[in-house]
């Protein structure tokens, strides 16, 4: 049986050491690990945030407990509905402080017990006054068990939690007393200061964690753009990594007397397949640019922008214009959220009009075409990026941006 040659190149790309490879494979894999932590990075300083807000909400109450104190029919209720929230609040934070940022579904569930326990027992306090807007201090203050959870839970959890306490709040307003235009302001108003801080931390939770994510995918796809003309994507080198740890195993089985020689044959088998896979990885590499790496392994580029570049011009760029290249799509899309907007690239195709200039260099005519995208919308930092790829002219079409660029790059016949 013969078997196939692996080859010094193949070789090198199994230990990650073959000229070309777009980085070493173990950064590939930790700026991949790094994304997939986003969600949760930094927001333990936007937790001691909502536990600033959640003590100034206790105290807000604490001082009218104080104040209306000899206005309750009853204290006891009161009180203890103003030590289990401490208690449970209290419990929270040395959970956080033991057991890290996390708060698994037994402690979350006993929070929300906790809350509305909280709210059942200053309403019967406060029930034979009919005025819960004007005397509901642990019940205006229970939310904030919520609010220390925004960053430790899912959003749409907290928020379900969220309106079931706006709910009860309000069946007891509308049960208890009456609703009138005079009351009306102040029960609103004990409704937003008891439910609005959740919400508010929902929203800038969630917002936070978009951008976290959003400048992960830019540091990612911003590393392509010191990348060789043709070379393999990021998602293709965490596949190599897959490969070199296949071939490892191989490789130590053999030398350490595991594997005899010849391999049997479904050994034999396993290293062919290894040697094919990596072959069809160096030969998928050979048309692919930087920028196809870029917009296809992008989540905020691969929904927005087409590529078409049939002849891997964008391959010729160099860096700078690579990064202006980049940069000036990104402005573009990455701040269309609420606005869908699509951008498409055209570079070339080689005409006439390329021919070789007496300097060494070749135009390549890189043509941006968007849609949903006014032109008095471009932020000027736009206009600077494309600025770095070339003499550009624009135009408006159909209500949007077009942009003709002229790129001048090195002639490969000189290389």
């Amino acid at each position: 049986m013969t078997y196939p040659d692996l080859g010094e190149n193949t070789l090198g790309v199994i230990f990650g050491k073959r000229r070309g490879l777009p980085g070493d494979v173990p950064t590939v894999r930790t700026l991949r690990q790094a994304k997939e932590m986003g969600s949760t990075l930094g927001t333990g300083f936007l937790g001691v945030g909502a536990g600033v807000i959640a003590a100034l909400q206790m105290v807000y109450g604490l001082t009218l407990l104080v104040w209306n104190w000899d206005a309750y029919p009853d204290t006891l209720p009161v009180a203890l509905a103003w030590l289990l929230l401490l208690l449970c609040l209290g419990g929270v934070a040395i959970s956080i402080a033991t057991r890290g940022e996390s708060m698994p579904n037994w402690l979350f569930a006993i929070v929300l017990a906790t809350v509305f326990g909280v709210i059942a027992l200053d309403f019967v306090a406060i029930w034979p006054l009919e005025n819960i807007a004007g005397y509901g201090t642990a019940s205006l203050c229970a939310s904030a068990g919520l609010l220390i959870s925004v960053t430790l839970r899912r959003s749409w959890e907290v928020l379900l939690a969220a309106a079931g306490v706006a709910i009860v709040l309000a069946w007891g307003i509308l049960v208890n007393g009456p609703v009138t235009t005079t009351t009306l302001p102040s029960q609103l108003g004990f409704l937003t200061l008891a439910v609005f801080p959740t919400v508010a931390g929902i929203y800038i939770i969630r917002r936070f964690r978009r951008l976290v994510q959003t400048e992960l995918d830019r540091v990612l796809v911003q590393s392509t753009v010191s990348a060789p003309r043709f070379a393999v994507g990021m998602l293709a080198s965490e596949e190599l990594a897959r490969l070199d740890l296949a071939a490892e195993e191989l490789l130590d089985s053999v030398a350490t007397g595991r594997l005899s020689l010849p391999l049997d044959s479904r050994m034999a088998s396993r290293a062919a397949s290894l040697a094919t896979e990596l072959r069809l990885h160096l030969i998928e590499g050979r048309r692919e640019t930087w920028l196809y790496h870029a917009v296809t392994e992008s989540e905020t580029l691969g929904r927005s922008v087409t590529l078409s570049d049939r002849s891997s011009l964008a391959g010729l760029l160099g860096r700078r214009q690579r990064d202006g290249l980049l940069s000036a799509v990104w402005l573009l899309v990455s701040d269309r959220a609420t606005r869908p907007a699509t951008v498409e690239i055209t570079i070339g195709p080689a005409s006439a009009a390329n021919r070789p200039r007496t300097d060494g260099t070749i135009s390549v005519p890189i043509v941006i075409t968007t849609t949903g995208i006014p032109r008095n919308r471009v932020d000027p930092s736009t206009w600077e990026a494309i600025g770095k790829v070339g003499r550009y002219t624009d135009s408006t079409y159909d209500s949007s941006l077009r942009v003709e660029i002229n790129c001048l790059v090195d002639n490969p016949a000189d290389h």
